[in-house]
């Protein structure tokens, strides 16, 4: 038997939420919209619902607007049904509803991600270990410790020892097979890189070797030494080298497919940084794209840098590509749907709100307090007095009659500078909050983080915000 679900609302909000609970149909519960006497639905408090909901109608369960404040726990013992927050945003209620919104456990994934310190040989082993935890709390599963052409590393040994005894794992990446050597006895995981000239290096540690062709991109002679180690029983991760764009970065994609055709169940790494690093674009979707195609080809590892000041979150943008890739693959769909945390400039539906919709409501408001809309066709700001709807911040300003109030001013600035950005780049504006920039800002991310280790399976930024809440209230 469905669920009876009670919605409350306010007076402004009644007849839109009606509306997008019918174009919601079918669904599988019943339901009954309740106005609370409230013009707006943000103000009503769980304090006020307990003096005016007298009967709950045989409900299952209370829906709330998103923006309710107050003890929803308390309010539940009170009324003796569950209480639950809906969405900020009425109109993303079919979402919270698993409409429109694709469910899938993004705690799972089957790619190992490499985070390399490029400049670990004039790093102090202190300051490797702190970058190692900003990259282990980013996502990354192995830390790779760069070593830079002509540059002594005397501190090499040390800094392996040190990370292991922090529980980290650890690859050494040099072209020179002395430092491989040094890792290697010092307890490192894996070694970058090894080819036919330097095998020798396996016969003095136990490190996972990854190898690559003489010269990186012969892929003739990365063969030759795949099937050496396949003929030893070694184990080994094949590297065929992706290119950077205008020098083989197309034929680079096709030797990564030659190699997953030929070695079908050969571990294979892929290096992304030669793309993300020399190519101005925004690192997100190019980490999405390339964990397209590592998903695709069941590529296990992957090395990523943050070199380039773009691509100071690649690590955290390579994480959570690695888990929509992972889920997509399994559900046999495209990658779509499943997070918005790689969309950091654009969003899926930016305005949900049309225009002749805020001005029913703009109407309806009865009070001073200025509130902002974005809808395709501008900013709508509006009160008692009147909407305005610009594009340009600075043409409201003389229409809000705030001079005289600094605070206020500043308020409203400040909005407005978050309500043009959002209309200029297709992003989603909610008053009083901060812009949604994805995985690319550290709240955002941590965030993620929580419900990634909880293994929670619907990962909107809604739902974020509101775990993110009652933890901080816990």
């Amino acid at each position: 038997m469905s669920d009876h679900i009670l919605f409350l609302t306010g007076k402004l909000a009644e007849k839109s939420l009606h509306r997008v609970l019918e174009s919601m149909q079918p669904i599988d519960f019943t339901y009954t919209v309740r106005q609370l006497g409230v013009s707006v639905a943000a103000l009503m408090t769980t304090s006020l619902i307990e003096k005016r909901l007298k009967d709950t109608e045989q409900a299952d369960r209370v829906v709330i607007p998103g923006r309710c404040r107050g003890d929803i726990d308390i309010l539940s013992t009170l009324l003796g049904i569950p209480v639950e927050r809906g969405p900020e945003e009425l109109k993303d209620l079919p979402v919270y509803f698993g409409q429109d919104a694709r469910k899938a456990d993004l705690s799972k994934y089957d790619v190992q991600i490499f985070a390399e310190i490029v400049d670990a040989p004039i790093m102090t082993v202190e300051d490797i270990v702190k970058r190692a935890m900003i990259y282990k709390d980013d996502g990354a599963d192995v830390i790779d410790l760069g070593c830079l052409p002509s540059t002594p590393f005397p501190h090499l040994e040390d800094t392996v020892k040190t990370l292991k005894a922090e529980k980290f794992k650890v690859s050494v990446d040099s072209l020179t097979p002395e430092d491989l050597v040094v890792g290697g006895l010092a307890g490192a995981d894996y070694l970058l890189s090894l080819n036919e000239k330097t095998l020798w290096v396996m016969e003095e540690v136990d490190s996972i070797p990854i190898v690559i062709g003489n010269p990186a991109t012969d892929v003739r002679s990365l063969y030759r030494v795949i099937d050496k180690l396949l003929k030893q029983g070694r184990k080994f991760i094949a590297d065929s080298i992706l290119d950077p764009i205008h020098f083989g970065f197309t034929e680079s994609i096709v030797r990564y497919r030659n190699v997953r055709n030929r070695y079908p169940n050969i571990d294979m790494m892929m290096g992304i940084g030669n793309l993300t690093e020399l190519t101005h674009a925004d690192s997100a979707g190019t980490n999405a794209l390339l964990l397209g195609i590592i998903s695709e080809l069941e590529i296990q590892h992957v090395l990523a840098t943050e070199v380039s000041e773009h691509c100071r979150f690649a690590v955290r943008e390579t994480d959570l590509a690695r888990r929509i890739m992972y889920a997509s693959r399994l559900d046999s769909i495209p990658p779509k749907g499943y997070d918005n945390g790689l969309m950091a400039l654009h969003e899926r539906k930016p305005f949900p709100y049309e225009i002749d919709e805020i001005k029913e409501i703009a109407a309806n408001i009865k009070d001073p307090n200025f509130r902002i809309q974005v809808s395709e066709e501008g900013i709508h700001t509006y009160n008692r007095d009147g909407m305005h709807t610009t594009t340009d911040p600075y043409e409201i300003y003389p229409k809000l009659d705030v001079e005289e109030d600094g605070g206020h001013a500043f308020y409203l600035g400040v909005e407005h500078a978050r309500a043009q950005i959002a209309w200029q780049l297709g992003k989603r504006y909610e008053q009083d909050e901060e812009l949604d920039w994805g995985v690319v800002t550290k709240k955002e991310a941590d965030d993620l983080k929580q419900f990634k280790e909880a293994g929670t399976t619907t990962h909107t930024r809604k739902d974020r915000k509101k775990k993110s809440k009652k933890n901080k209230k816990n």
